[in-house]
């Protein structure tokens, strides 16, 4: 089996792209989808052994990636990691800036050194990969970058830390949109709602009710797929997306649309498997996260 992608083959042919949390989860699927477009990945991560198993999963595929164990919240760390990748590839043509990670924890509760942690991974790593990215190799000839936030419109209760993270690398995005142009290189940002990833095996079992019964808040009723999110980040960084810069595209099933007062109309699963709104899992090594397994 292969990487049912959309988009054309051979898409990303000759480019160079970087995936930063590649390890899993959404990066893991996003990686795929690129090297099965003809990009040469390269993984970031804190955990050889995540990267290497990716990396064998795209070789078996056909395709090319290469991996490097890099602490983006370290800026010498980030300064070497990018060297060593334009070194290594010769340039960089594009950036996920994937990398991320909150724990649940209401505000009164949060302590300075939490605080810090989740700020670092979410919004200060994110900057030092983008601005390295650029300085060493986009500002020559060009490239796309794409953030992942989350789906924080609003508030985020239980998780400020990450919400505050996350609103600033939404406004991160807009102004290197603006100040990065000049130079042809375009920042775009994602915002995943509910996605059932491999993500969710690392939250408490007790959160396992919670999780289940999220969709239901969901006007399309159900979570997405690491694919459908894929498909955004991969649309972006494409050229049919060569006039769209500062932009956040919300992959999220209207979620943040429900509103107090108006009823809910939920799809159901006749719904659900129309065209028009019925899942797609195109990545082929998929695994549905424990918490929504029989």
């Amino acid at each position: 089996m292969s990487y049912a992608s959309i988009f054309a083959p051979g898409l990303f042919a000759g480019k160079v792209v970087v995936v930063t949390g590649g390890g899993s989860g959404i990066g893991r699927c996003t990686a795929h989808e690129l090297a099965a477009l003809g990009a040469t990945v390269a993984l970031i991560g804190r955990k050889p052994e995540k990267l290497e198993r990716v990396g064998a999963e795209i070789a078996q595929d056909g395709g090319l990636s290469s991996p490097h164990v890099c602490d983006i919240r370290s800026e010498d760390a980030v300064k070497a990691c990018v060297a060593e990748i334009v070194a290594q590839h010769g340039r960089i043509d594009g950036l996920v800036n994937n990398a991320g990670g909150q724990y649940m924890t209401p505000l009164e509760a949060i302590s300075a050194k939490g605080w810090e942690a989740v700020i670092n991974t979410n919004l200060t790593g994110g900057f030092l990969m983008a601005r390295e990215c650029f300085s060493q190799s986009m500002s020559r000839h060009g490239g796309a970058i794409v953030n992942i936030v989350a789906d924080m419109w609003g508030s985020m209760p239980g998780m400020a830390h990450s919400g505050a993270a996350r609103a600033g690398m939404v406004n991160l995005t807009e102004t290197a949109a603006t100040e990065w142009a000049g130079r042809g290189v375009r920042v775009n940002a994602v915002a995943p709602g509910y996605i059932a990833s491999s993500g969710m095996d690392h939250y408490p079992p007790e959160m396992g009710p919670m999780l289940r019964e999220m969709a239901k808040t969901v006007p399309l009723g159900r979570f997405g797929t690491e694919a459908e999110t894929a498909a955004g980040i991969v649309f972006l960084l494409s050229p049919a997306a060569a006039f769209i810069s500062g932009t956040t595209l919300r992959i999220d099933g209207a979620r943040p649309q429900v509103r107090m007062g108006w009823p809910m109309r939920v799809a159901d699963e006749r719904a659900q498997a129309r065209d028009a709104i019925k899942p797609f899992n195109g990545f082929h090594r998929a695994s549905t996260p424990k918490v929504f397994q029989s």
